[in-house]
């Protein structure tokens, strides 16, 4: 069994509130780009009403996922503390990715028997999927996922993973540019591979849901389209759609080769692993507060998308793998696939869809489980420091 973080926010169900109406401005009126911005994102400045100098205050009771009424700019009380804990976590996990050295890595692709043509079709569709994947991520926490959240305990969280989704492409650059490859054709695969754009053309309808001006939750149908959306995010990009690639390149590194990026991908993959556990108690924290969401309808809708996503990451498991590499085949990854998306089913309550399904790839929990001081390959030893002294002169 994979090692997952199974801690689940425990707040009790609160009845759905509205956003809160701001005062509009009179025609004519200058408008200050704080206003546009706030027009456009009420929770920015979703405030209690005050009747006295000490009422108002924020009240962790009061604070909600989505739809709440208190200050969004007010960090504490804290109510959600697993959201605060998992932003500690993500800070103490900080990495740069020209941090490794790549110099072994490029000594070996530029050896023309260094690796064989299927495990360099394997490294370059792996990147052509990551290199852009990120930027979906990330664009969906800035644009879309930031606005609707007013629990500002878990903005804190998203901030942090936004920078993370950032630091993930700045390695996946950092690797194309190590080993010389044609850029125009990795960064561009997402428009030119099949098995990468159907991955990607899957996500972008909720992205620009999300992302449009005008979407604002605050109705049972918008709020299930949020929650929809984020489980799309966390249990289907981040938990499954990186999950082929994340063992095919681990699985390089396991054999001595592609030593430096298979680092990097351990690192993205701990980052990873937190986003999806944060994006999973985020859904479930959604479903106590407003349980009337939680609709068998609405229900067999995220199924569909299940087994929607499987199919689309199985073909691209055979897309990158045509013949088998690296002891691993396309097949194996249909059991890999089914498990994990079973574990994630179950994690926001549902049924699992595959029963019976085993793990193929045990040796991935070593990977998931990784300690900041120490890699999994004993390249290096990680020192990180923070707070130091400055020179000002």
């Amino acid at each position: 069994m994979l090692s997952w973080d199974e801690d689940t926010a425990a707040t009790a169900a609160r009845p759905p509130q509205a956003r809160p109406q701001l005062q509009s401005v009179p025609t004519g009126a200058p408008v200050s780009a704080f206003q546009a911005d706030t027009a456009l994102d009420p929770g920015i400045l979703a405030r209690p009403e005050k009747t006295g100098d000490t009422q108002g205050r924020v009240n962790a009771v009061d604070k909600r996922i989505i739809n709440g009424k208190t200050d969004v700019n007010q960090l504490v009380p804290f109510k959600y503390k697993w959201a605060w804990d998992k932003y500690l976590a993500g800070c103490a996990n900080h990495w740069m990715p020209q941090e490794i050295n790549m110099q072994r890595d490029i000594e070996l692709w530029k050896n023309p028997n260094g690796l064989t043509e299927d495990e360099r079709r394997l490294v370059k569709r792996n990147l052509g999927f990551f290199v852009t994947a990120d930027s979906l991520a990330a664009n969906n926490i800035v644009l879309g996922t930031y606005r609707h959240i007013t629990a500002p305990e878990c903005r804190q969280y998203l901030l942090r993973q936004a920078f993370e989704e950032a630091i993930h492409t700045h390695a996946y650059q950092y690797i194309v540019e190590s080993l010389g490859l044609d850029e125009s054709e990795i960064f561009n695969a997402y428009n030119e591979v099949t098995s990468i754009r159907d991955k990607d053309q899957f996500l972008i309808p909720f992205i620009e849901t999300l992302t449009n001006p005008e979407f604002q939750t605050g109705t049972t149908e918008s709020d299930q389209t949020l929650l929809k959306s984020l489980i799309v995010f966390a249990c289907l990009m981040e938990g499954l759609f990186f999950y082929v690639g994340f063992t095919q390149i681990l699985a390089l590194g396991r054999q001595n080769k592609m030593m430096g990026a298979a680092e990097q991908y351990q690192y993205i993959l701990r980052d990873e692993s937190m986003h999806c556990n944060f994006g999973i108690d985020l859904i479930n924290t959604i479903k106590l507060e407003n349980p009337h969401l939680w609709t068998p309808a609405f229900k067999e809708e995220i199924k569909t998308l299940f087994l929607q996503a499987v199919e689309l990451e199985y073909r691209y498991a055979e897309d990158t793998m045509p013949r088998g590499v690296l002891g691993l085949n396309a097949s194996m990854f249909k059991g890999y696939l089914r498990f994990i998306a079973n574990r994630r089913a179950q994690q926001i309550g549902l049924e699992a869809l595959f029963p019976q399904e085993e793990n193929p790839f045990p040796w991935m929990s070593e990977m998931i489980d990784l300690k900041k001081e120490r890699n999994f390959f004993e390249t290096r030893v990680i020192e990180y420091q923070t707070g130091g002294a400055l020179n000002w002169e």
